[in-house]
């Protein structure tokens, strides 16, 4: 009998959860980058939280499976990670874009599915100002120095993590950084260094510093008990 490889390894499965309010206008290049995943043999699921500009009709009119729940990131990610059967599981922003290689590189970080495991990518933000570099540089390090991720770095995770912490909790605010600190008192993040790319608008549109100073004033108050729901009314 021949010797079995690591490369006769069982590749793992993987769903994407993606969840989406009114993103038409992004909507065409998002399609084509799931697509692109659907064909390296990923399970797609858009979250639909109650989109009134076509978004949900266009995914599904693009052949792409749909669920509609209410509003909310946290319920939205969920819902589809519940609808899938998956081994493993990508929670991935519509504004954010895998490198390549994506796939294989998660599946080798969580080469044991049983295995209670998460990780996350390093991210970089695309726009024009050049403290954006600064800032994603500030992102990475603090993540991999703490073990706490955000949303934006795509969070991944086998399906046993997922359920040990019970899924992201259903607040309307800081439910990547809770479930972060969740995963991490069951086991630190693969912190992989391939780099996704996240939209820079939010930071131009508020500007850069006063969108840090924000940030940095919201994950404190978190820290110190502040309700997410009154944290959230101070985002918007």
């Amino acid at each position: 009998m021949p010797a079995v490889g690591p490369s006769a390894a069982p590749r793992l499965t993987w769903s994407v959860v993606v969840p989406v309010l009114n993103e038409a206008a992004g909507l065409p290049a998002l399609v084509a980058r799931l697509h692109a995943l659907q064909a390296q043999g990923a399970h797609i699921v858009l979250v639909d939280g109650g989109s009134s500009d076509g978004s949900m009709q266009a995914a599904m009119q693009a052949g792409l499976a749909v669920l509609q729940t209410g509003r909310g990131r946290a319920r939205q990610m969920n819902a589809g990670a519940h609808a899938s059967a998956s081994q493993c599981l990508l929670f991935l922003h519509a504004d954010t874009v895998l490198p390549a290689g994506a796939l294989d590189a998660m599946s080798a970080a969580l080469a044991h599915p049983d295995v209670v495991a998460w990780g996350r990518f390093d991210v970089r933000i695309d726009g024009q100002h050049p403290m954006l570099k600064v800032v994603a540089w500030f992102m990475n390090q603090r993540s991999r120095l703490t073990g706490i991720a955000t949303g934006d770095q795509c969070l991944f995770m086998t399906r046993a993590a997922w359920e040990a912490v019970g899924g992201f909790p259903e607040q309307p605010l800081m439910e990547d950084i809770e479930l972060s600190t969740r995963l991490k008192a069951l086991a630190r993040p693969v912190c992989l260094r391939l780099k996704v790319s996240t939209s820079g608008r939010r930071w131009e549109q508020r500007g850069v510093w006063s969108t840090i100073w924000l940030m940095w004033t919201l994950r404190w108050r978190y820290w110190r008990g502040a309700d997410p729901a009154h944290l959230a009314e101070l985002y918007r």
